[in-house]
């Protein structure tokens, strides 16, 4: 599993309870856009409609390449593929018990491009605060331990 792009902010701003894969449908000037790296996923988010689900707010920015009768529309819903069960379950989660889905990567598999989702709720302010406290703590701890091993004390 390749990552193309990566929604770092959603970890951040979600806690992430299930992850899926789904495959997406999309057009030919946006996989080369893709290759190129070319992709933003970090206001994406997943709506449903009509049973099916839509990745919105991914922008793809065309290449200069791009053919000139193809008109690339950066900010395209792109649908998400799933199997039909897979859909009917996250439906249920999401409108009963308060969850949303997110777009955590954009990754490639066996040449496909496939967007991995997340099943999330929103944390609140305060949980975001200890999240960063305890990363914040790891950090410190680690640059102690460093700092106590790269130092071996004085001989007396």
């Amino acid at each position: 599993m390749t990552a193309i792009a990566e929604n770092r902010r959603a970890r951040h701003e979600y806690a992430i309870d299930e992850q899926f894969e789904a495959g997406m449908v999309l057009s030919g000037w946006e996989i080369k856009a893709i290759r190129a790296g070319q992709v933003q996923l970090t206001d994406g988010y997943v709506h449903i409609r009509n049973g099916e689900l839509y990745l919105i707010g991914c922008r793809i920015n065309a290449l200069r390449s791009a053919s000139t009768h193809v008109l690339p529309e950066p900010d395209r819903t792109k649908k998400l593929l799933m199997h039909k069960q897979e859909i009917r379950r996250l439906i249920g989660k999401v409108e009963q018990k308060g969850f949303t889905l997110v777009p955590l990567n954009l990754h490639f598999k066996g040449g496909l491009v496939k967007a991995q989702i997340a099943l999330a709720k929103g944390k609140a302010q305060h949980d975001k605060r200890d999240d960063e406290r305890k990363k914040d703590w790891e950090r410190e701890k680690g640059r102690l331990m460093r700092h106590k091993v790269s130092s071996p004390g004085k001989a007396g």
